[in-house]
């Protein structure tokens, strides 16, 4: 005979005990909910920052310089002064529109959780090779930067001894000190972009500081070696990045560390339904990190690739205070105006302000990466193609996410917009 299994009743269920996790589960307690369960598929809670020995984090949040270990102890601790619920060693199999999640796991074995609200925190991952097509063997040597990271931080293995990265992005640039502060010899870090995709601190600290070679407009077009990589072929790309022949370097090394880029980790957010956004690569969500099924928020690196864990963190206390106040029949009310982005702008989030005419709006923090980069800009929001803000900007990157807040003012002259857009213009513009 079969039998179901009885769900577990839950008024709020966080996937994901990384920064993102514990940071909504500690708001989310805070606003009084008690029952409220994070479950976490790796046997300790974190996330990423367990393998991030370097300092650097908790400058916006704590004012004090700390190591990726020593940031996420805090909010481990607090969480467990707060005695919240958080279960390590749990796989999500799937979470569905109706906010039922089914997680297997060692200790508890199958179990299903009715949630009246689900906070999805699940973080990113990097890109594979196989994602790039470059030519060669599948020998030994490659690896993505974070699993390197992961090698010489947490286990204490040396992935190699002479190295060249693929890719300027901020765990790459980093690994490029780690390993050579572990004695390997990094050749070269290649960038496709004529510009790097890592935070400007990173190149100066982890490649200027080294003397390591940075190749922007460059790329890796073969590897070379049967069983072990033995060099790689980096050539220079044109405009269409494409390799320019004639320009070919040669680099004799054992060691290819792949930093191209990062994944948001959305298989569960898919497969509830939830709208996604392809500029993101993650879910469409209001100013209350709510997704378009009530009552599924998102936050942190799993709604867009971040560039500092303060702006995680920051983010995911809204998500968590939302998730309780959606609980405890709080949530927001007013109509939905897409965000859209405009010239230069990619992926926007919130892709929705939700505004309720005539009542009084809290500020809304919108976030985008630049298409390029740009020096003295203007950022331009638009209601119904109206200039109703402007900020003035040193220098905008693609590799550093931009931050606007719209104030109260500017939040009610968009509340019979159709759409609210977002650009970057080099002119001044005249607001209405």
């Amino acid at each position: 005979m079969k039998t179901e299994l009885p769900a577990i009743q839950v008024d709020i269920l966080i996937v994901g005990a990384g920064p993102a996790g514990l940071a909504a589960a500690i708001a989310a307690k805070k606003a009084g909910v008690d029952s409220l369960i994070v479950l976490e598929r790796e046997d300790n809670a974190g996330g990423i920052l367990r393998q991030c020995i370097h300092n650097g984090f908790g400058l916006h949040r704590f004012k004090e310089e700390l190591t990726g270990p020593e940031y996420a102890q805090r909010d481990i601790d607090t969480a467990n002064e707060m005695e919240i619920d958080v279960r390590t060693g749990v796989t999500v199999l799937s979470v569905t529109k109706d906010k039922v999640v089914t997680a297997i796991s060692k200790k508890y074995g199958l179990q299903i959780f009715q949630a009246k609200a689900v906070v999805l925190a699940m973080g990113c991952r990097e890109r594979p090779r196989g994602a790039l097509a470059i030519p060669g063997t599948r020998c030994a040597g490659i690896y993505s930067a974070g699993t390197a990271q992961k090698f010489v931080n947490l286990e204490g293995y040396m992935p190699g001894r002479t190295c060249v990265i693929l890719g300027s992005g901020d765990i790459g640039l980093i690994m490029a000190r780690r390993m050579t502060l572990q004695g390997a010899k990094v050749l070269a870090c290649v960038e496709l972009m004529p510009f790097s995709s890592g935070l400007n601190r990173n190149i100066v600290q982890c490649l200027h500081d080294y003397n390591i070679p940075l190749y922007l407009s460059h790329t890796v077009t073969d590897i070379h070696g049967k069983e072990r990589v033995t060099g790689v072929t980096v050539s220079q790309v044109d405009e269409n990045r494409r390799p320019i022949p004639g320009t070919e370097i040669e680099f004799e090394c054992d060691t290819l560390l792949l930093s191209v880029g990062l994944i948001p980790e959305n298989e569960l957010t898919i497969g509830a339904g939830v709208e996604m956004s392809p500029a993101t690569s993650g879910a469409v969500v209001d100013d209350h990190l709510q997704t378009s099924i009530p009552g599924i928020f998102a936050c942190g690196n799993v709604l867009h690739v971040h560039d500092l864990v303060d702006f995680v963190s920051n983010e995911s206390f809204k998500a968590g205070q939302a998730a309780a106040d959606f609980v405890q029949g709080k949530q927001a009310n007013g109509r939905v105006i897409p965000v859209k982005d405009g010239a230069g702008v990619r992926g926007a989030v919130p892709q929705q302000i939700r505004l309720e005419k005539g009542a009084e709006h809290e500020n809304v923090d919108v976030m985008f990466r630049p298409d390029r980069v740009y020096q003295n800009p203007y950022v331009v929001v638009k209601a119904d193609g109206k200039a109703i803000f402007s900020q003035k900007k040193m220098i905008m990157a693609p590799g550093e996410m931009a931050n606007i807040t719209l104030n109260a003012k500017q939040l009610a002259a968009c509340e019979d917009a159709e759409a609210i857009e977002i650009s970057i213009s080099m002119e001044k513009p005249v607001l209405a």
